[in-house]
């Protein structure tokens, strides 16, 4: 596949959506700005199909021809995720309805996956644009549709599916009432034929249940078009899918409604969409987070099919940010950076999330910074390619906690997600690289091997843990490995309920403790003797520590779990905030409380010490990765989020490693650094260095 040989450098690319013709100019513009890789077609099913089974393929063909000519690559989307407005009259319910009601005409992916009218228009389409361009010899790869879900579809067909998934599942309406627990209120089902309308059930297993079957009609659909694409597909095609993730204003965490480790089964390679917050805003975090996923999702290395150029107001970034974000993305193991989209649109709902170019189409500044990438990644392309940062910390990610949580929140201003940043940024600002991983992949590897892969697993509010999970957990500890768990971990079952034995379930002799009472914290603060944290020169005192959101009211079991922290109200004397436990060879730690980031950071200092877990010298703004390329070369990449200027001890980051005696040359310069060199950095900036 060439994302193994080759950087990928592109933009998402309309001809169809020009205020005029101009694919030749567009084209030169590209190969000058050393883009390799255009993605097209899965925006325009009207274009292509503007009336039924009547097609129009001569845009696709100018484009395939014109890229044909300057040599530039072709990724292929199928369009099935806007639908046209003649397949909505022909098919009046083909518009999902959803909790809110039915839909309207106008939106894009505002259609019902599992409408046979759909499904059969789906696929002519995609025949025919396989038809069309699969041969092609600029067409490296295909898109399944575009950032799929199932659009909340929970109409008449879809629950009828439901019930039929639901009758696979459990056998019997008695297996399935003992599992959620319908007896409350009344919601006992003891005909399958009674089945109620889900939309309206207030048991929180069976809402998350029909959320779990949403996300398993988006693995269904995908896996179904990946069918049809590969009877087209060439050996040298790849099939992907841009998954995105939780949003805000910007990309934010675990996609609630795509379980996208089991949706890329059917997936060459995953691609991933990261959008974040630039200019005085930009951290690098989201773009790490981002990263950090995309790797988890095949355990390999991943396509950035879109992030932002200009972007949406706000996001236009400083001279420099889009080349460090460009290899930021790198840093983390893509094998591809794409911006959408190559020009500003001129009409309807995204006119103001600018590309490359902005309206009047001319060379810019984002364009020349462009330019300055493009060339650089063709330049360096054989120290870029395949590179692997090292991570020897993994986060613990899982849909059906974050569904449930939604139901059970935190506290109002806490989710799965927001926990999950919390613990990643904290790490990611403290240069701590972390992998994501899921529960049916602590299953699926022994103690062995979860010990010879990561030194530390962290559960950000684990709430659903199956009992072979927290198994699996205890011996990786006692084993040898650590553990951080946080509050809400480990308290339901795989159907939602609450077990009823000791919390965290499973985990209470790892972590040593206990609780059975928890709390919205009103006037709370932390207490620690930690050196850093209640010194008098130190910036963190007991009284400014305040618990926020959340508190669980911990109890050792027995003086082998230490207190790292408490709480200072009367009325929580004795009861531990934050624990530490040695457990047969190995460590664990609870925080059972939220708080500031920072103070954070002062606790996990401590816990890693403990834990044997070597702290990188060098620390937000300046962030670090090192890893191994395709080469077998260890490269290290350092960056600069800050408009001043920095510099870092090179020996900070290579702080207790093999290397410490070791030859490195600055990709950009030639330049030779030695461990103790220092390495100064522009704002903005990055060097990389690659070992001798």
């Amino acid at each position: 596949m060439i994302y193994h040989e080759k950087l990928i450098y592109g933009v998402a690319y309309y001809a169809e959506y020009m205020p005029y013709d101009r694919i030749p100019t567009d084209m030169e513009m590209m190969k000058k700005a050393g883009i390799n890789t255009i993605r097209i077609a899965e925006s325009t099913w009207s274009t292509w199909e503007p009336s039924d089974g009547s097609f129009d393929f001569h845009i696709l063909h100018q484009v395939l021809d014109a890229a044909a000519t300057y040599d530039i690559n072709v990724i292929i989307g199928t369009p099935t995720y806007a639908i046209p407005c003649w397949l909505s009259k022909k098919y009046p319910d083909i518009l999902a309805e959803t909790h809110g009601g039915p839909g309207l005409y106008g939106h894009r992916q505002n259609m019902d996956i599992t409408h046979p009218g759909y499904l059969f228009h789906s696929e002519r389409i995609i025949r025919k644009l396989m038809e069309e361009c699969a041969s092609h010899p600029k067409v490296i790869g295909f898109q399944l549709d575009n950032e799929t879900k199932s659009y909340d579809t929970a109409g008449p067909r879809a629950q009828q599916q439901f019930v039929s998934y639901l009758k696979e599942k459990f056998v019997t309406t008695d297996a399935m009432n003992k599992a959620y627990g319908l007896t409350y209120w009344s919601n006992r089902i003891d005909n399958w034929d009674d089945f109620p309308d889900v939309r309206g059930t207030i048991n929180a297993s069976l809402g998350a249940e029909y959320k779990r079957f949403q996300r398993y009609l988006v693995t269904k659909f995908l896996s179904w078009q990946a069918s049809i694409v590969k009877e087209y597909a060439l050996p040298h095609h790849f099939i992907t899918q841009n998954f995105d993730f939780a949003w805000s204003d910007h990309s934010i965490g675990l996609q609630p409604e795509v379980n996208q480790r089991d949706a890329a089964k059917a997936l060459t390679v995953a691609g991933v969409d990261i959008y974040h917050p630039s200019a005085a805003l930009l951290t690098g975090a989201e773009i790490a987070m981002g990263g950090s996923m995309g790797r988890s999702i095949k355990k390999d290395t991943y396509l950035v099919l879109e992030t932002q150029a200009q972007g949406n107001p706000g996001w236009l970034p400083y001279p420099g940010q889009l080349r460090l974000q460009a290899y930021s993305h790198l840093s983390h193991g893509a094998s591809a950076v794409m911006y959408w989209h190559w020009h500003s649109i001129h009409h309807s709902f995204e006119t103001y999330w600018k590309g490359v170019l902005s309206h009047d189409l001319k060379e810019n500044a984002s364009y020349r910074e462009v330019c300055r990438i493009g060339n650089e990644f063709i330049q360096y392309n054989e120290h870029l390619i395949g590179f692997r940062p090292d991570a020897e910390v993994a986060i613990v990610l899982c849909n059906d906690a974050l569904t449930a949580l939604s139901y059970f929140p935190i506290g109002k201003d806490l989710s799965f997600n927001h926990v999950m940043r919390w613990l990643f940024d904290a790490l990611y600002e403290m240069n701590i690289t972390c992998d994501f991983i899921y529960p049916e992949d602590i299953c699926a590897l022994s103690e062995a091997e979860l010990l010879a892969k990561y030194e530390l697993l962290i559960l950000p509010s684990l709430y659903v843990t199956a009992p072979e999970v927290s198994t699996k957990l205890d011996a990786y500890v006692k084993e040898g490995g650590n553990l951080i768990g946080t509050f809400r971990s480990s308290m339901a079952d795989v159907h939602g309920g609450i077990y009823a034995d000791m919390l965290p379930y499973g985990l209470t002799k790892c972590f040593g403790m206990t609780y059975d009472q928890f709390t919205i914290p009103e006037d709370v603060a932390l207490k620690s003797k930690l050196p850093g944290f209640s010194s008098p020169d130190k910036a963190y005192t007991e009284s400014s520590v305040k618990v926020a959101e959340f508190m669980e009211l911990l109890r050792p079991l027995d003086d082998t779990c230490e207190r790292l922290a408490s709480y200072t109200h009367p009325a929580y004397e004795g009861y531990g905030g934050i624990t530490f436990h040695p457990y047969g060879k190995g460590n664990s730690a609870y925080f059972g409380c939220y708080f500031d980031k920072d103070v954070l950071k002062v606790f996990l200092k401590e816990i890693l010490r403990r834990m044997k877990i070597s702290i990188p010298g060098c620390h937000f703004p300046v962030i670090c990765k090192k890893g191994v390329n395709k080469a077998g070369e260890t490269l290290i990449y350092v960056f600069n989020y800050s408009k001043d200027s920095s510099y870092v001890n090179f020996n900070d980051y290579l702080v207790n490693t093999a290397q410490n005696d070791a030859l490195y040359t600055n990709l950009f310069t030639g330049e030779d650094i030695a461990f103790n060199d220092k390495v100064a950095l522009a704002p903005w900036d990055v060097q990389i260095f690659v070992c001798k």
